[in-house]
């Protein structure tokens, strides 16, 4: 038989005051508020549960009124009016509340942000959910651990305006380290943290994020950069590879050994786009040609783009692989069909530079899941 559930009256209140040991009573409180917390409640017992909330929250003892904070930080139990007055209470109790509790309005928590210390700050910055609007606000006045833990915070509605403005006040700090292991960043910002941030850090951003085609190739060309980043896995990121191909060509750097490079790895759409931008072809004329599996399409298409004939064999052999490893329709993800077409494709001997060879081989020692960064000896 199902006991029925514990109604909240006046005597649960007389019971709570009569106890005069601060540490009785903040036993008790917590025992309660987790009662009414856990216990789905009619109106009338909700009216007296927040009677009770009343009670504890005016109570002189601090342990008692932490109680009540800790045990119902998260629950809409509390009434809004307690929460504010809470907020504003010794630190062990404002920060449980300020930092999980549902009640508040964004005005209740950028007024307590914009007189609260760095403390109650860095508990607004690390809500369950952060509002866009009350990020920017964060970001603009915030002390920088809020700013900090706003930034690491992937449940924080953060705009690129707030993410700019905090670079802005901190591009020295650990601001940027957090921003730059956010699950998603703007291209904007990703260029901004790449020339703040630590080597090991710039190496996650450009592993993880995409960056523009003028970005990706200044570090792949800078000296001091050069091991930090691929303009083939930077293709493979891009949402407009028409555009990063165009990009590669204005700057001279869309030449036969990356389109080689791009191809033995598997990476098809760039050499697609980029024999499309060499010929002067429309995409969709030069895929056809590009995959036609008589003799004539390729060769007629690679003439047309003006790439070396010594290297003709080579980009022939890195379609047909490709082309077998599609048919054989493997089960696999893309990190393990680009190793497994390098693989095929090096096991042939094409007849490519040893430059070329010695890159390829050099992304074989890279296993799948794992960052797979240019070596500056390979790329020199």
């Amino acid at each position: 038989m199902i006991s029925p559930r514990p109604r909240l009256t006046d005597a649960d209140i007389r019971r709570l005051v009569k106890a005069e040991d601060e540490d009785e009573r903040a036993t008790a409180a917590h025992k309660l508020c987790r009662a009414m917390d856990r216990n789905e409640l009619d109106p009338a017992e909700r009216e007296a549960a927040q009677k009770i909330v009343r009670v504890l929250a005016a109570d002189a003892a601090e342990l008692v009124r932490r109680a009540l904070a800790v045990t119902l930080k998260s629950s809409d139990l509390l009434p809004r009016d307690v929460a504010q007055k809470l907020a504003r209470d010794v630190d062990t109790i404002a920060l449980p509340i300020l930092g999980f509790s549902p009640v508040f309005t964004d005005d209740d928590l950028i007024e307590v942000l914009r007189v609260g210390d760095s403390a109650r700050q860095t508990a607004i910055a690390g809500r369950p959910f952060v509002s866009r609007d009350l990020g920017e606000v964060i970001a603009a006045e915030g002390a920088e651990e809020a700013v900090r833990t706003l930034a690491a915070n992937d449940n924080a509605d953060v705009s690129e305006k707030a993410m700019s403005i905090s670079i802005d006040r901190f591009s020295g700090s650990d601001v940027v380290t957090a921003l730059a292991y956010r699950k998603v960043l703007p291209v904007t910002i990703t260029e901004r943290l790449i020339d703040l941030a630590s080597e090991a850090v710039r190496a996650h951003l450009v592993s993880r994020h995409a960056l523009s085609a003028d970005t990706a190739i200044r570090l792949a060309t800078g000296a001091r950069e050069r091991a930090t980043v691929d303009l083939i896995d930077q293709a493979s990121a891009s949402q407009d590879i028409a555009a990063f191909a165009a990009q590669l060509n204005a700057r001279k750097v869309l030449t036969a050994s990356l389109l080689l490079r791009a191809l033995a790895r598997g990476v098809m759409p760039l050499f697609e786009h980029g024999i499309a931008e060499l010929s002067g072809v429309a995409h969709g004329r030069a895929w056809v040609m590009i995959h036609d599996a008589g003799p004539l399409g390729l060769r007629a298409i690679y003439d047309r783009a003006g790439l070396p004939p010594r290297l003709f064999p080579a980009f022939r052999a890195g379609v047909d692989t490709w082309r077998e490893m599609v048919a054989e329709d493997a089960d696999l993800d893309r990190e393990h069909f680009q190793q497994r077409m390098l693989e095929r494709f090096l096991t042939l001997r094409p007849h490519a530079g040893r430059e070329d060879t010695a890159y390829l081989l050099d992304k074989l020692d890279y296993g799948p899941s794992e960052d797979i960064l240019v070596g500056s000896a390979s790329a020199a």
